[in-house]
């Protein structure tokens, strides 16, 4: 397996309107790649794609050299975890039981020592154990829906605007247990709409524009590119 995830001139819409054109992307088993465009660029899209809740209109995508399916529970079972930008909870369940419910790999035992290792990632939620996540605030609920996707440990982890409404040092945390993620052999693509602490933990970035690959490169290359369409952004649009 000489990539874990293969976009070759993928195309798709949402009826009439087209939102990828002919998108090629490649992430190797372990490697991060981080994915920068503005908003409306066609990143979430990739990241739908990919993880099965959109269908390309054409092209090929494949996970671990086969085609990938269209149920995204299947793939998290297989190892492919998408978070987008919202939250991904049962408000009626208690901190603690969100955490539960988690199928994680491994025995109970693990679980749990990894539930605490993540408690101490995001600490501002361990007085909060036994408190129902509707009452929440919207970062915190935020937090805990980045707590239940890393107790998945994925194979890929595809992460749309990951940091989005997390403080200064929660996203210093995160970026801390990504690069334990990232040694223990787990690939990434980060997406962005921002140069921020996510992008260090990049092998390679791919910026996109209108619905295509603008360009794909190094990190430094990316951030370049993806810089000067913001001094000039008349090169660019919404897709």
């Amino acid at each position: 397996m000489t990539t874990i995830l293969q976009f070759r001139e993928v195309a798709a819409s949402y009826g009439p309107y087209r939102a990828l054109f002919n998108v090629d992307l490649d992430v190797a088993p372990g490697e991060v790649v981080v994915l920068l465009g503005a908003n409306g660029a066609g990143k979430s899209t990739v990241a739908r794609v990919a993880s099965g809740l959109v269908r390309a209109s054409s092209g090929t995508v494949t996970f671990k050299d086969a085609p990938i399916g269209h149920s995204a529970a299947a793939l998290a079972k297989d190892g492919l975890v998408h978070i987008n930008e919202g939250r991904a909870i049962f408000s009626s369940l208690t901190v603690e039981d969100n955490l539960r419910v988690v199928k994680a790999k491994g025995s109970r035992s693990q679980a749990k020592r990894r539930i605490d290792d993540l408690f101490d990632v995001f600490p501002a939620l361990l007085p909060m154990r036994d408190r129902k996540a509707e009452y929440l605030s919207g970062g915190e609920q935020r937090q805990l829906s980045l707590m239940k996707t890393l107790l998945l440990q994925p194979e890929l982890l595809i992460a749309d605007e990951f940091s989005l409404g997390l403080s200064p040092e929660a996203t210093g945390r995160l970026v801390e247990h990504l690069q334990l993620l990232k040694e223990q052999g787990a690939a990434m693509v980060l997406i962005e709409s921002r140069v921020g602490p996510l992008v260090q933990l990049a092998e390679r970035g791919v910026v996109l524009a209108r619905g295509r690959t603008l360009m794909s490169g190094t990190v430094q290359e990316a951030v370049a590119t993806f810089s000067s369409l913001h001094e000039h952004p008349g090169t660019q649009s919404a897709s």
